[in-house]
């Protein structure tokens, strides 16, 4: 975040679409919370396959997949205008007409998308979190004699969104121990294309047979030609 001397709040757009570019029809309007969070808590968790045989003292945990990361933000919403500079969400003193700001923005049903809305948590320049919301707890401290709240503590906990474009563009899956598919141009090689991908050609035999070619001098241009994962079969 950039430090220009300047109070910066952390605020929260709303989307119809996963790709971030479309303003909710419910909430258009992003909103900035009136007091930044007495918390911010990133969980970022890699997930192993621990699994041992019987009678084996350690493990060799493989990998399995990262995790989606987590964002937990913690703040107050209050009606009592004791705090300075703050700014009631939506406009609004009450403080039942904030929590109702907020669940507009991140938790109500958007039906025109038949789900909640689409979120990116924004707090200056640097930090953005494209997200939706997994849990929201709402604690009220205080309140008045009529019983209306004048405090709330909100935790809220986001889980990372990525659209399946993006997803697909990060996971970058070049690994030689995933299958892969690959047409065929003028003047490629079947050991070129081998090496290129196990990075080694000694599998070129194996590969004409996955595919079923009876030679690996020739390979039609527009084929399209499978290299499964290798390290998981059988010497072919």
């Amino acid at each position: 975040m950039a430090d220009s001397g300047k109070l910066i709040k952390v605020i929260i757009k709303a989307f119809n679409d996963e790709d971030f570019t479309k303003k909710s029809t419910t909430s258009p309007e992003p909103i900035t919370l009136p007091v930044n969070p007495e918390s911010l808590n990133k969980n970022l968790k890699i997930n192993l396959n621990q699994q041992r045989g019987q009678g084996n003292q350690g493990t060799n945990p493989d990998y399995s997949g990262t995790a989606p990361e987590t964002l937990k933000l913690d703040f107050v919403l209050d009606g009592t205008n004791t705090i300075q500079d703050y700014k009631p969400l939506g406009g609004k003193a009450e403080v039942k007409d904030q929590v109702a700001a907020l669940m507009k923005t991140v938790y109500d049903m958007n039906c025109k998308i038949h789900r909640p809305n689409f979120l990116q948590i924004h707090w200056g320049d640097d930090f953005i979190f494209s997200c939706v919301l997994t849990d929201l707890q709402l604690n009220y401290t205080l309140f008045k004699p009529n019983g209306d709240p004048l405090r709330v503590k909100v935790s809220a906990t986001f889980l990372r969104y990525l659209s399946q474009k993006e997803r697909v563009a990060r996971e970058c899956k070049e690994s030689p121990d995933l299958t892969h598919t690959r047409q065929v141009i003028a003047g490629d090689r079947l050991d070129n294309m081998t090496n290129n991908i196990y990075n080694s050609p000694k599998y070129v035999l194996q590969i004409a047979k996955a595919n079923g070619l009876s030679t690996i001098r020739e390979i039609t241009p527009g084929a399209q030609l499978v290299f499964p994962p290798l390290i998981k079969r059988e010497q072919l």
